[in-house]
């Protein structure tokens, strides 16, 4: 909750304030930063899961997030900015997509799209 009420200030500045498009792209790129970090489980509780996890599965996950980090640093010498570049969010349905840009450490650049779903006036990762 002190997540969320972080995202709003953060979002909110002298121009129209908060949209669910900024909020949602300031909430994937959090997220994308707390992976860069190495804070996998950080990362892997802003993936939506609207039902129970299965034993071990949410091992797994974290298990993924680690070697996608490792891959990086083998292929591009690390992540080392994450950047929200644009949103689109359609208030309606709840979602947003977002797009990041993934700064390496071999000073290539990829731009990614984050599907995001809002629940409960939470932005998580789809």
């Amino acid at each position: 909750m002190l997540f969320a009420a972080a995202l709003l200030f953060a979002c909110s500045g002298k121009d129209d304030g908060p949209t669910a498009a900024k909020i949602a792209a300031q909430t994937a790129q959090n997220y994308y930063t707390q992976l860069l970090k190495g804070d996998y489980q950080a990362f892997v509780a802003g993936r939506y899961q609207p039902h129970a996890l299965p034993p071990g599965y949410q091992e797994q996950l974290v298990a993924n997030a680690k070697m996608y980090v490792v891959q990086q640093q083998e292929a591009h010498k690390g992540i080392v900015r994450v950047k929200a570049l644009d949103a689109r969010a359609d208030t309606s349905r709840q979602v947003a997509n977002v797009f990041l840009n993934l700064t390496f450490g071999d000073r290539t650049t990829e731009e990614i799209v984050v599907p995001m779903v809002e629940k409960k006036g939470v932005w998580y990762m789809r």
